[in-house]
């Protein structure tokens, strides 16, 4: 199918999100408008211009209250979090036109697609673009999934009973334009569950009914256990993360942590082994997490005198972690063609609202953010306001700032509640007023969350 040949997907029976017995009609609509000039970005291409997502039970959730989930954490050490959103409705469907583009937030040259609207009048991703990284290798849509509490017993409390609610929601994404799935081969350690995240994306796109699943792009991490000290242990893991997905191949193999701040020869072997990986089409691009930009230099040296590309890195970023913008981590990934994804894009909760000083987040995140939580309000405040004039949840706002920033924001899911709420994200961009207004807020916060520990420098 060319580019520019948008379609809406519209379910004939029950919501069209759960059983692969359900039909599938396909609807062409009128083409999009192509790009005027070559860019990083290009227009979205069929099947995420424009779908309709069909949620049956869409009337019954009224008010969006969502709980979101900071995402892939190095082995998941990084303290999760549970958030319940602002109790604004969620409107996907208020860009106006032209909004996009002069908000600064798409590159000059970059032309806003026509949208048609789908079986439930609503355009998700009205005007939004995929983004071309690792070059050529991936598409990404403006947001993904993270799915480290897919499996996740320990953190998340996981059980089996969870898989329905899980492909429900992978299907719904899925049939949204969502095209970026994050996981790990570290995410379902233990109990049986060893890879788990993994095991259930491969059944998640084995039974997909949605004819988009063919654009799904998973993205899985590598973990540098201390026993991986050769680049064949990679290598293995690449086959044996790719068996769990289903797949020969998959599209974006990641380092999940460098190891160069305590055991730098390992490391050496960790490059070569992404990089073996790649030459044996065990993954289609390469990519990095936890980087900061004297490592990553490194590493792109290594990788550039062995012509492979580094397509992505994954590092904390929002709007209390604006590290990347300070340490040189932002302005590396743009001189290198690298593309940034963002985990942890609500703060693990932080900027949903929820907490406070007189309620902070359980556990140790309680006593790790006790110096954020006080001038926190004034943020939210900000949030607030500019969410309510447009109609937007503090989650929104937080994701939509990620994306406005240029990055690929991968926020956890794991019911139709939150996803649904993810979704308003998405289709409209902050105003650059309103991106000054937020980094303002931000900046008086004078306190930022605590980064991974594995983050190098």
């Amino acid at each position: 199918r060319p580019v520019g040949y948008p379609r809406t997907v519209a379910y004939t029976d029950g919501d069209g999100l759960g059983a692969p017995a359900e039909r599938v009609t396909e609807v062409p609509t009128a083409a999009a408008p192509a790009s005027s000039s070559s860019s990083s970005y290009v227009p979205l291409s069929s099947p995420y211009q424009t779908v309709s997502l069909a949620l049956s039970r869409r009337a019954a959730m009224g008010t969006a209250a969502a709980a979101f989930v900071g995402v892939t954490a190095a082995s998941g050490l990084i303290l999760p979090s549970l958030a319940a959103a602002a109790s604004a409705p969620s409107s996907l469907d208020d860009a106006a036109p032209g909004e996009l583009a002069s908000s600064g937030a798409i590159p000059n040259g970059v032309t806003e697609l026509s949208t048609n609207a789908g079986a439930t009048g609503e355009v998700p991703f009205a005007g939004e673009t995929l983004t071309v990284a690792g070059g050529g290798a991936l598409h990404l849509s403006p947001m993904g999934v993270g799915t480290w509490s897919w499996g996740n017993q320990f953190v998340w409390g996981y059980d089996e009973a969870m898989d329905p609610e899980l492909q429900r929601v992978f299907n719904a994404a899925v049939v949204a334009g969502v095209n970026v799935f994050d996981t790990a081969d570290s995410y379902g350690t233990g109990n049986g569950l060893d890879g788990r995240s993994e095991v259930l994306l491969g059944k998640f796109l084995k039974e997909c009914p949605s004819p988009n699943v063919s654009e799904v792009q998973i993205a899985t991490k590598f973990a540098a256990y201390p026993w991986r000290i050769t680049p064949g242990a990679i290598t293995q893991a690449a086959r044996e993360s790719a068996a769990r997905l289903g797949k020969d191949s998959v599209e974006l193999g990641q380092l999940h942590w460098s190891t160069g701040n305590y055991q730098p020869l390992q490391e050496r072997a960790l490059w070569a082994g992404i990089a073996d990986s790649y030459d044996q089409g065990l993954i289609k691009a390469v990519g990095l997490s936890n980087y900061g930009p004297k490592q990553l230099r490194k590493i792109h040296r290594y990788m550039s005198d062995r012509g492979v590309p580094i397509a992505t890195l994954q590092v904390q970023y929002h709007l209390l972690s604006r590290f990347p913008e300070t340490n040189g981590t932002r302005e590396a990934c743009d001189e290198l063609g690298i593309r940034l994804i963002a985990y942890s894009p609500l703060a693990l909760g932080l900027l949903t609202g929820k907490y406070s000083v007189d309620a902070p987040p359980p556990g140790l995140r309680g006593f790790a953010y006790k110096e954020v939580l006080p001038p926190l309000p004034s943020l939210l405040g900000v949030m607030r306001e500019i969410g309510d004039a447009r109609g937007k949840t503090l989650p929104q706002v937080a994701i939509n700032w990620c994306m406005s920033k240029g990055t690929t924001p991968i926020p956890g899911v794991k019911s139709m509640r939150q996803l649904e709420d993810n979704l308003g994200a998405l289709g409209w961009r902050l105003s650059a007023g309103e991106m000054a207004a937020l980094d303002e807020a931000s900046d008086k916060v004078g306190k930022s969350t605590s980064q991974n520990i594995f983050q190098t420098a």
